[in-house]
């Protein structure tokens, strides 16, 4: 007989790995489609989510889920302040999830007072390519 949590010569731990799945989304209504999506396409939806959901403003979240990017609307920053505190701001929204490894390849414009952005994150499962 063994203690309860000692392992027997033969046994080995398993991960508690799962495939991540998320509702599927229709990126250009911002509608969910109804089926299920699991591994790339699943991330691709929570980055999707993510990236659209004020931190702080649903309780439904924990304050680590969302950006905070809403914030820095209508303030004047300089484009070279933004091309320093976006990608923080955007690390520090998706970092949350453990299937993200590294997000790269910040490129972001800013034209009559609209910035839009792109870059790769980069997963468990591949690269995606987002804009925002």
């Amino acid at each position: 007989m063994s203690f309860p949590f000692e392992l027997e010569e033969n046994e080995t731990l398993e991960e508690d790995f799962s495939v991540p799945r998320e509702y599927e989304i229709d990126f250009s209504t911002g509608q969910l489609t109804g089926r299920i999506v699991e591994g790339l396409d699943a991330i691709k939806a929570w980055i999707w989510l993510a990236l659209h959901t004020p931190r702080y403003r649903f309780f439904i979240y924990t304050w680590d889920y969302g950006n905070e990017l809403e914030d820095l609307i209508g303030r004047g920053y300089s484009k070279e302040y933004l091309d320093l505190e976006i990608p923080s701001m955007i690390e520090d929204c998706l970092s949350v999830n453990p299937n993200i490894e590294s997000i790269s390849d910040y490129n972001f414009t800013l034209e009559n007072d609209k910035l839009t952005g792109s870059f790769t994150v980069n997963t468990l499962y591949g690269e995606v390519e987002t804009n925002v």
